[in-house]
């Protein structure tokens, strides 16, 4: 018991002390590449249709993470050498669970690019938030673990929030969007949480790994089976065209924001905490309609910024019930030692 309190006390005095120059830079970081990424997508397009190849442009996001995981495995393998739990050689009882959440992701990434003939870069910047319900539902059914009545709360408000987003005052539909936008979303939604959580329980399982190896095996997955998608869905138009046709800077540029927002999400569980996700979201949202209004004409409606509010109070209250949640179990810890 005394070993729980020293880890809870630890990680509230090392919580306490943040490089605040460096949580600066990963706050300002990842609030850029969340607002900018919905951006670059609807910007890729050229008379409302992607010119290139969606699956290549999501092989190259997943090679390129493979490659940034691993050129940090090269560094941590000169400092500190290779070790059991370091390396890339594994046993195919460990690399057999990685296809699971790889397919998982290569449906939710492809769904992203066909969202947007239903929604625009604001409307999915919101909606995509949907992900922290069927996240928090899923962590309920599948890793057994209970939410706080603040966290089940928030559900209602984040959804609630969505949909006045969508609202729709100057035409017949109450909603701006559609039935098949909504289902997307919905779906997406669902895909995301499911991979997340059932990679997050590959991970835990053996959390002496290093993360480089276990990102490592899940990309070299994601990469095989978009050659997959690749050969089923846009093989006649790379053979006859080429690899990178149609390719552009925006379309450069995106495919860097997608690999690098992993990188930083990593950044902030190592460097920061979870109410960093929650500000860097709630800008991100009002960023994306700010910048839309000048490269796509978007119109801030009274509904849409009022559906922003919401949204970002009920994320933020997501996560207070998850660290209110956690002081009450250091509590406990703390009477428990007494």
């Amino acid at each position: 018991m005394d070993s729980a309190n020293k880890v809870v006390g630890s990680t509230v005095s090392s919580s306490n002390k943040p490089n605040w120059k460096l949580k600066s830079v990963v706050i300002a970081a990842l609030t850029l590449l969340t607002s900018s990424q919905s951006i670059l997508i609807v910007w890729s397009k050229r008379a409302g249709k992607y010119e290139y190849s969606v699956t290549t442009a999501n092989f190259s996001v997943e090679a390129l993470k493979c490659a940034l995981s691993l050129a940090a495995l090269f560094r941590i393998w000169k400092t500190e050498g290779v070790n059991e739990n370091n390396r890339l050689s594994t046993s195919f009882d460990e690399v057999s669970v990685y296809p699971i959440p790889a397919a998982l992701y290569l449906i939710k990434n492809l769904l992203q690019y066909y969202i947007f003939a239903y929604v625009d870069a604001p409307a999915y910047q919101i909606l995509k938030n949907l992900n922290i319900i069927t996240t928090g539902v899923l962590y309920r059914l599948i890793l057994k673990r209970k939410l706080s009545q603040f966290q089940w709360t928030a559900f209602f408000f984040l959804f609630a929030g969505c949909t006045t987003t969508q609202l729709n005052s100057s035409s017949d539909h109450v909603l701006q969007t559609s039935l098949p936008g909504w289902l997307m979303a919905v779906v997406m939604a669902l895909l995301s949480g499911f991979a997340g959580v059932y990679t997050e329980a590959i991970i835990k399982k053996r959390p002496s790994r290093n993360i480089n190896v276990q990102n490592f095996w899940l990309y070299i997955f994601g990469m095989l089976f978009n050659i997959i998608a690749i050969f089923i869905q846009d093989f006649d138009a790379v053979v006859n065209n080429g690899f990178f046709h149609g390719y552009t800077f925006i379309t450069v540029c995106m495919i860097l924001n997608h690999a690098l927002s992993g990188i930083a999400v990593s950044m902030v569980m190592k460097f920061a905490d979870n109410i960093v996700k929650v500000y860097a979201t709630s800008v991100a949202m009002l960023l994306t309609g700010i910048v839309s209004v000048f490269l796509f004409g978007f119109n801030i409606s009274l509904a849409f910024f009022l559906g922003t509010t919401v949204v970002s109070v009920s994320v933020y209250q997501y996560y207070i019930g998850s660290s209110a949640k956690l002081q009450a179990m250091s509590a406990q810890i703390r009477t428990e030692r007494v």
